[in-house]
């Protein structure tokens, strides 16, 4: 694997610009010899998770393709799992420029970028076009501009879309990126957001006679408290799954260190310890109720290891993933 060159000259370049051109070739790549130097035959390690096969319990997590551009690539790499978006329902551009930083002496990544995306309908036209055979997750979120308490709408808007090309469907209330948003995972706001989800699934799932899960994706920074408030909200709307963790807003693992001032969220290495507790805490209060996928510095197979031990059902890396480059899927499932 010679990703550690690739590396090597995409960091000379500044992370969106890296990521970016990253996403536009590696399309260009497949099917000609050079996808030799990404693409792995991975050992199976099927496991079945809210009703759903996978090849092996390793995903991308959201944010890396968020316009689905780059599916059968990234599926090319040994992916049980993809997951593509955050997408909202009009294309958005996201923050101001600079938005992504990299913390590289802790292996880290701030990014404050705001849902970028072309849109929902771009999202949709892209998946479908995917020849990947793997799981396809979409995540969905509400436009930046669209009120808070009006943002429902906006979920609802982007599940009608994807549902029926979605393996499972994962909702965003937990970037930091976005203003308000974290205050879905609160109390009524929660319980009605996830009530209008689930009655609008069980409509779709007869609309299109098959039943696409919903999985919450969860902030790493609330309090053990909060932890068992939104476990009870998931179990009492009959949601399929949680995703733990989203990145998180601290700095102490990084005060010292270069870019640390900058605002978003922090992920990588960072946040290792810190989602394994909240998956930990999470799944002693769904008590089986519901599966988690863990999320958050995952950088070898020891650290997915301990999301598993931690209560996990499945794993997602993505900060790892740019440190390590394809060669970390490989070690985690032959290693898992």
């Amino acid at each position: 694997m010679l990703y550690p060159i690739a590396r090597h000259f995409l960091f000379k370049l500044n992370p969106e610009q890296a990521h970016d051109l990253s996403m536009k070739y590696l399309p260009r790549l497949l099917g000609t010899p050079l996808d030799c130097f990404f693409r792995q035959n991975l050992p199976k390690r099927p496991v079945t998770v809210m009703g759903l096969s996978f090849a092996n319990p390793v995903g991308l997590a959201a944010g890396l393709d968020k316009d689905g551009e780059c599916i059968d690539a990234l599926g090319a790499m040994g992916f049980g799992f993809i997951e593509v978006g955050t997408v909202t329902p009009r294309p958005q551009s996201g923050n101001d420029k600079p938005r992504l930083f990299r913390v590289i002496p802790a292996e880290g990544i701030i990014n404050r970028m705001g849902f970028n995306n072309k849109g929902v309908d771009h999202l949709v036209a892209k998946v479908k076009e995917a020849k990947y055979q793997g799981v396809i997750g979409i995540n969905i979120g509400k436009n930046k501009d669209t009120p808070i308490e009006q943002g429902k709408d906006d979920y609802l808007i982007c599940m009608d879309k994807v549902y029926d090309h979605a393996g499972y469907i994962a909702v965003n209330i937990s970037s930091p990126n976005t203003p308000g948003l974290r205050s879905l995972q609160y109390g009524e706001a929660l319980d009605e957001l996830l009530a209008a989800l689930k009655v609008r699934q069980q409509e779709l799932a007869a609309q299109y006679k098959k039943y696409v899960p919903l999985a919450v994706k969860i902030a790493p920074d609330l309090s053990l408290e909060e932890i068992d408030q939104v476990a009870a909200s998931l179990v009492r709307n009959g949601i399929d799954g949680v995703i733990a963790t989203n990145t998180t807003l601290e700095r102490e693992m990084i005060y010292d260190m270069p870019h640390a001032g900058e605002a978003g969220g922090l992920s990588g290495r960072p946040l290792q310890h810190k989602s394994t507790e909240v998956i930990r805490h999470l799944a002693k209060a769904l008590n089986g109720a519901l599966p988690i996928i863990g999320v958050g510095g995952i950088d070898s197979a020891m650290a997915a290891r301990e999301k598993l031990a931690a209560g996990a059902s499945l794993v997602q890396i993505y900060s790892g993933f740019i440190y390590k480059g394809p060669g970390l899927v490989k070690e985690i499932v032959t290693n898992i």
